[in-house]
């Protein structure tokens, strides 16, 4: 019989990944669970259990009184064992946090983007404070996660053009990778709220859906069989560009050296920030952000509901258009205005 170098190791670590997963996802369980719910024999799961707690990836938490014979011990992953860095970069402020492999946020941090020069010493800045804050090691980071306004290329990985954010260009994503030496990754921050909402939000467990996020800005995710449809060029979503009834259309919407494409006419000229609060001060309801007229609104009762109407009215019309083109099973309003 022909041997198979490495199949016994890859068995192994096939085994040690699926009872992680499994603790990760369910919480503490005993080695009999373990081994019921991923088919491991009883011998085969406590192999695997020692070694993750070899590995300090495991540990016993406490007892589960059974039958027969003494309590079973209950096995967690420990928290300790990883952590990642996520963070919201926007015009005004970086926000960074970490959370431990469990998810559970230990640490909250918000720094002044302008305090530097260039978007790296920036994020390297607010992701050493929120570790400080953690008490965790720049070291122990397994990954960080940035979202950022504007057009990410799902290829490589870097901004292709933010009106938020002009200096985050191509070379960024390598250049936070190289700075802070561990895995970086740059997403869209309406994709990633939609992922957020697909895992724990008004989406959950859906696989077809879209999130219209109307804010500072106006943005949209897609997601579609379960998985983000961010276009190839990762433009998918740019709602604001959309053509309308009422408004001219966007004439130039090329992206030129220096140069941004103008965003005027289209979805964006009705329910952008500006727009939102032009039209709140026309109904009487003038305050500080888009947002802040909206909340005013709302509490107003039946005197705000002209205004909310008129709001509502212009964003169905984006509504309706992806609905007609995507029939997603759910549309997720998102954002202050939202």
């Amino acid at each position: 019989m022909e041997r198979r170098p490495g199949v016994p190791r890859l068995l192994r670590e096939i085994n040690d990944r699926a009872a992680l997963e499994l603790l990760l996802a369910t919480g503490p369980m005993t080695r009999g669970q373990i081994g019921d719910l991923t088919g491991l024999s009883k011998v085969t799961a406590s192999q695997t259990l020692a070694r993750l707690e070899e590995r300090g990836l495991v540990e016993v938490v406490g007892t589960q009184a059974g039958g027969r014979g003494p309590n079973a011990a209950l096995y967690s992953v420990i928290a300790s064992s990883a952590y990642v860095a996520g963070l919201e970069v926007g015009p005004d402020l970086i926000s960074s946090a970490i959370a431990d492999i469990h998810g559970n946020t230990i640490a909250d941090v918000a720094v002044d983007p302008h305090a530097h020069d260039d978007p790296v010493s920036a994020v390297h800045d607010a992701i050493v404070k929120a570790c400080r804050g953690a008490k965790v090691g720049l070291g122990k980071l397994r990954g960080v996660v940035i979202g950022t306004p504007g057009v990410v290329d799902p290829r490589s990985g870097d901004v292709r053009f933010s009106f938020d954010l002009p200096g985050w260009h191509e070379g960024i994503h390598e250049a936070l990778a190289g700075d802070l030496r561990r895995e970086v990754t740059i997403e869209n921050d309406v994709n990633l709220a939609a992922l957020a909402e697909r895992a724990d939000g008004a989406a959950k467990g859906l696989d077809d859906f879209v999130l219209l996020w109307s804010s500072r800005g106006l943005g949209m995710a897609v997601m579609l069989g379960g998985k983000l449809h961010r276009g190839r060029s990762g433009s998918a979503g740019e709602i604001g560009y959309l053509p309308v009834p009422g408004v001219p259309l966007p004439e130039d919407i090329r992206t030129l050296p220096g140069r941004l494409p103008s965003l005027a006419g289209g979805l964006q000229s009705l329910v952008s920030a500006e727009a939102v609060s032009e039209l709140a001060q026309e109904y009487g309801f003038a305050a500080g952000s888009a947002g802040e007229c909206v909340t005013v609104a709302v509490a107003a009762g039946t005197e705000g509901e002209p205004l909310l109407d008129e709001i509502a009215h212009r964003l169905a019309l984006g509504v309706a258009a992806v609905c007609v083109i995507l029939d997603p099973g759910l549309v997720v309003l998102g954002g202050e205005v939202g």
